[in-house]
């Protein structure tokens, strides 16, 4: 057994999950079947890094058409709410505290700072095509690029 974390690859078929949103409703990948989903992880809202991805992909959601923009973090549904109100950002931000859905994804490994390591969230993007299949797998995508290749990736 090795402690790789997977890696999801184009053409595969996305990980269900069924997360408590920012007001704690129940959210699944399947209620947007039909229609194309940026699903991004993150590590902590309100930080400085996780602020400047979703208010990028909050000012691109007018470019995106029917795409549907989810975020995901370890937050509780509370924290959530706070990073949504506070940042006006208007999409569903979807609680894994337990790192369920980030450990399907492949997204959840060591991270270091300051030269301790630590498991967390490793910032990354996926977009879910219309049947649920990995259009785009960005994985360690940086905050400012997120919105830039969401919206490369929709022109296609």
């Amino acid at each position: 057994m090795t402690d790789e974390p997977i890696r999801l690859e184009v053409g595969k078929k996305a990980p269900a999950f069924n997360l408590k949103n920012q007001a704690g409703d129940k959210v699944k990948l399947s209620d947007f079947s039909g229609r194309k989903v940026l699903v991004f992880f993150y590590p902590k809202a309100n930080t400085p890094g996780c602020t400047n991805q979703a208010c990028g992909l909050r000012d691109v959601a007018d470019q995106v058409g029917d795409t549907v923009i989810i975020g995901i973090s370890p937050d509780q549904p509370d924290k959530l709410e706070s990073f949504d109100t506070k940042h006006s950002l208007g999409f569903p931000l979807l609680s894994d505290p337990d790192h369920a859905i980030a450990d399907k994804f492949g997204v959840w490994g060591e991270k270091k700072l300051y030269g301790k390591a630590y498991m967390g969230i490793v910032r990354s993007a996926f977009l879910i095509d219309e049947k649920g299949k990995l259009e785009e797998v960005w994985y360690k995508i940086s905050p400012k690029d997120t919105p830039k290749k969401l919206l490369a990736a929709l022109k296609g």
